[in-house]
Parts: C-alpha cells; sequence; structure tokens
C-alpha cells in the first residue's frame, strides 16, 4: 500500500503567528503529533509519504502515486480538509481521516465523500481499519468508545518531518483532563481521567528528537500537563537528570491549569526539567462567569496571586480568556483587559465563546433552542460570531471583543508587557529556563527585530532600546525569551487589524466606529 498522509492548512489566526514565522524563516509553529503517530501505527511494508500543508504543498506527482489517502484535522481546518477530500474524489483515490474534526462532526466528512471514518483514538480503531483493507472493503466507520493505555501508543514518526519548517517539535504525555469545563471538548473527546505515558516513554520520544539533531523548544501538547499529578511528578523527576546528561539540548512549553500555582513543588520541578512557558486557561476574572461555565478551579485562590506565583517560579505565563459565557455582565471586557495588565501577560488570547459540536454547552443550548443553523457561524475560529444566541447582545460582546483585541495589541502596550512579564520572572529562574529557536534562525530573528522595531518603527524605536537595555542589565538569560516575545508582536500587530474586518464584515459595520446599527435586546437564561 502506497499512503500519502497529508495534514490541512490552518487559515490566519491568534495562533499562526504568520508574520512571526516570516521573519524567523520558518513555517510552522508546531507540527501534527496526532497523525505521524498513526503513521507509526500503519505496517511496516507500507510506503508512506507525508505532507504538512503549512509547511509545503503536496505534487500532482504524490497524487498519482498513492493507492491511499490519510487525512487528519481539527475543527478549524475545515475548509481545506473538506477540499481534499473531495480531491482524493475526484481522483478516484479512496480517503481515510481521522481526527478531532470528523470525531466531532463525522457527517461533514461522509458528505465530502470520505471512504473510512477512523474515529476517536487512533490506537482503538487504526487496527480495524487496517484488517477492514486487508479483507478488501471500501468504506467503514470506526469508533471506539474504550480509550486506550497510551503507555502503549507506538513513538510518533518524527523522521517524517521537515523539522527546520518548525518553530518547535511536539511530544504528548497525557491525554484527558480531570475537570468539566461546559465549553470545553477535551472531556468529550478523551475523557476526564488524564491517562499518562510512562517516563521512560517519553524520555525515549525526547532521545528520538535528539538523536534527529533536534535542538531547542518542545511543545508538550497535553490540554492539562498536570491533569495526572503523581505521574507527571514522577516524569520530571527523571527528564531533570536526562536534560542535565544531555546538556539541556531542549526547553519546554505546556498547558496547564490554574491549580498549578498550588503546588510549588511541581513548579519547582518544572523549572529544574528546563520550562520556560505555561498556557493558562484563565477565561475570565468574573467570578459569577467561572461557576456559570463550570471552571471551578478558576475561583479557588486569586487568579492575579496564582500568576504571581507561577511567574516567581520562573515560567512564563500565557492565557486564554473567553466572552459571551451566559450571564455575563456588561464591561467584560474592560475587566479582561485590566486583569492582563495587572499581570503583565504578554500574549493574551482573548476569543469569542463558541459552542462546539458534543460539549455540555452544546447540549444545553440545543435543548434551550439557543443553537444557530447549521449553515451560520463557522466554529473553531476566533473571529467569527458566536454560533447560539447570547444572553446580552452580540454587537455588545463583538465591540467589546474587537476593541479588548485593538487595545491589548496597541505595540507600546505590547512592549511594555513583554517587559515587565520577563522581569516577573524570579531570580529562581534557572539558566536553561529560555525559549529557543532552531539552529540557524535565531541570528536570523534578532536581526529581522532590530530592524523592524529598532530602526524601522519610529513609533516603538526609542522604547525598543530602552527595554532590550534593561533586558540585557537585569535578565540577560532570558535574552532569547524576551526577543521572540518582541518579535510575536509583528504577528499580533498585523492580526488586530484582521479581526477588527473580520468582525466588522459579519456584523455588517465597525464596531469601534463611534456611531453602530442599533443593538438586537438580549435573551432571557433559560432557567
Amino acid at each position: 500500500m502506497k499512503a500519502l498522509l497529508l495534514y490541512p492548512k490552518f487559515p490566519q489566526s491568534f495562533w499562526s503567528y504568520d508574520r512571526f514565522m516570516e521573519i524567523a524563516g520558518l513555517k510552522a509553529v508546531i507540527p501534527p503529533l496526532g497523525i505521524i503517530t498513526v503513521a507509526a501505527m500503519l505496517p511496516d511494508h507500507w510506503e508512506i509519504r507525508f505532507c504538512d500543508r503549512n509547511v509545503a504543498l503536496e505534487t500532482q506527482a504524490d497524487w498519482d502515486w498513492c493507492d491511499l489517502v490519510i487525512i487528519s484535522a481539527m475543527i478549524v481546518q475545515k475548509p481545506d480538509f473538506l477540499a481534499l477530500i473531495q480531491r482524493a474524489v475526484r481522483l478516484g483515490k479512496p480517503v481515510a481521516v481521522g481526527g478531532p474534526y470528523p470525531t466531532s462532526v463525522p457527517e461533514d466528512a461522509l458528505g465530502a465523500g470520505a471512504n473510512f471514518l477512523v474515529l476517536d483514538e487512533g490506537e482503538m480503531t487504526v487496527p480495524p481499519f487496517l484488517e477492514a483493507l486487508e479483507r478488501g472493503d471500501t468504506e467503514g466507520i470506526f469508533r471506539s468508545a474504550d480509550k486506550p493505555d497510551v503507555s502503549q501508543s507506538p513513538r510518533p514518526r518524527f523522521d517524517l518531518l521537515q523539522r527546520d519548517a518548525y518553530l518547535m517539535m511536539a511530544i504528548q504525555f497525557s491525554r484527558g483532563c480531570p475537570f468539566n469545563c461546559e465549553f470545553c471538548d477535551i472531556i468529550s473527546l478523551y475523557g476526564r481521567k488524564p491517562r499518562t505515558k510512562t517516563p521512560s516513554q517519553a524520555l525515549a520520544e525526547l532521545q528520538a528528537l535528539y538523536d534527529l539533531g533536534w535542538r531547542g523548544s518542545l511543545f508538550i501538547v497535553d490540554d492539562n500537563f498536570i491533569g495526572n499529578q503523581r505521574n507527571v511528578k514522577a516524569f520530571l523527576r527523571d527528564l531533570i537528570p536526562w536534560m542535565q546528561q544531555h546538556r539541556y539540548p531542549f526547553t519546554f512549553l505546556t498547558e496547564a491549569s490554574v491549580n498549578l500555582a498550588e503546588d510549588e513543588e511541581l513548579l519547582d520541578l518544572m523549572g529544574q526539567a528546563g520550562f520556560f512557558g505555561v498556557f493558562l486557561g484563565i477565561e475570565t476574572p468574573d467570578q459569577d462567569s467561572l461557576h456559570i461555565t463550570r471552571k471551578v478551579q478558576n475561583t479557588r485562590n486569586p487568579l492575579v496571586e496564582a500568576c504571581a506565583k507561577i511567574n516567581a517560579a520562573g515560567l512564563l505565563i500565557y492565557a486564554g480568556f473567553i466572552l459571551g459565557f451566559d450571564g455575563e455582565r456588561e464591561g467584560a471586557g474592560n475587566r479582561i483587559q485590566a486583569f492582563v495588565k495587572s499581570t503583565s501577560i504578554p500574549q493574551p488570547m482573548l476569543g469569542i465563546l463558541q459552542a462546539l459540536p458534543n460539549t455540555a454547552l452544546w447540549e444545553r443550548l440545543h435543548r434551550e433552542g439557543r443553537l444557530l443553523a447549521a449553515n451560520g457561524h463557522p466554529t473553531g475560529d476566533q473571529n467569527t460570531l458566536m454560533n447560539f444566541v447570547p444572553t446580552r447582545p452580540i454587537a455588545t460582546i463583538a465591540r467589546e471583543y474587537v476593541q479588548g483585541i485593538w487595545m491589548l495589541y496597541d505595540p507600546e502596550a505590547y512592549l511594555d508587557r513583554c517587559l515587565r512579564q520577563c522581569l516577573n520572572l524570579s531570580s529562581r529562574r534557572h539558566d536553561h529556563q529560555a525559549m529557543q529557536f532552531p539552529l540557524g534562525k535565531g541570528l536570523r530573528l534578532v536581526a529581522q527585530v532590530i530592524w523592524h522595531q529598532g530602526i524601522r518603527r519610529p513609533d516603538i524605536r526609542g522604547q525598543f532600546w530602552r527595554q532590550l537595555g534593561i533586558i540585557l542589565l537585569q535578565r540577560p538569560h532570558i535574552l532569547n525569551t524576551y526577543l521572540g516575545l518582541c518579535a510575536a508582536g509583528e504577528h499580533f500587530w498585523e492580526y488586530r487589524s484582521l479581526v477588527r474586518r473580520r468582525i466588522s464584515d459579519q456584523l455588517g459595520f465597525d464596531p469601534l466606529a463611534p456611531e453602530r446599527v442599533p443593538q438586537p435586546e438580549p435573551v432571557t437564561m433559560a432557567a
């Protein structure tokens, strides 16, 4: 069997870092870990070609060569995903699909013409799919309610990647999350019992990347790295001597819940192991909204204090925020801006709430008759209006969203937060806790940042040099981290204009303009 594995394009978004990638000479932030793990499950005698379309496009020769097309996608990749299925159908190539998007909305893939739907987690569904191919089946849907033991998962095929095209490599340690946030689809996809790999298994993946020559940062893609604190501590205790023996070839970034701040031992272990940052799902500083959306883990301790504790352990904070929760009070966007300013979080991801398929939020809104028609606003993109009827005027939410992005990513305000966040990182930070760039890319990136911000832009030129001097004097060991944050500003300053344009197009008017069309009345919350 000759299998062509494809990973669809992402649209321009908060996370695409388009301008950053361009000036750094890179193509994508991280590789698609899921599909290269599936590649490791395919028979050894198969011939495999892999193409991440965010890095380089496949050729017509690839299509002519293959016997089977395999595609994995998230919901935000919907347009390119469906287009690839349709192209395979036109060319008469059988196509198998999997990943979070077809798992959540299988009817879309079926409607586009997919022959095989290999859904849920591949460890459970790839083997019966392969058996069906052996039998000569030409179609099938493969599902499993059981969750696999990820300690039996194969090592991803890192060798298939064009590694020098990525900002970071990626590994996974766990799946699932113990919490019950209403809007989150992780628990519907992977369950509430975090399942982890063994420390030796995770170290073997790191060793594979090391042996392939990777040096730089790695993103541990777990949706909640600390979901199983006992197992993650065991991994970190083994990771620390491995990193020491290999002279700290990597630094790490991951996602975690805010209760990370409650465990000083865990924070210390992460610092010793070389973690430079963590993404937190803060969502909102409004306690009533956190209770409504069942994010109770964020209500146990003051969020500003939690951020300070995580900074004090030497971890840079990235964070997500959401507008549009039921019962949300007027001015929620302003309160998020004030929180970001008080915590100096450099890159707050602000989005409008979307009801993702099969989440508790989706089910509740369906019962209440508040979901919009399927051909309404798509989900999975931060820059689309809500796909349900909110409890306050949509124009108000859209205005607060666009205003929030516009103000948060004002160049002077952004650079000021980058400086203050780096200065917040206490002296407890280890020298090896810094963002690293792929070999050969760092000097280019530094030169581009100096040109664009230190020379070309008179509005921030003085601020850039003044702040660079402060970093060199007070935190020289995290210069890479600071310059990386500065470089990312080039993306966000373009992105905020994109946000304003996209939301204005959907509303039919500019939400930041002095005069706007009348706002619709809010709906009343269901009992």
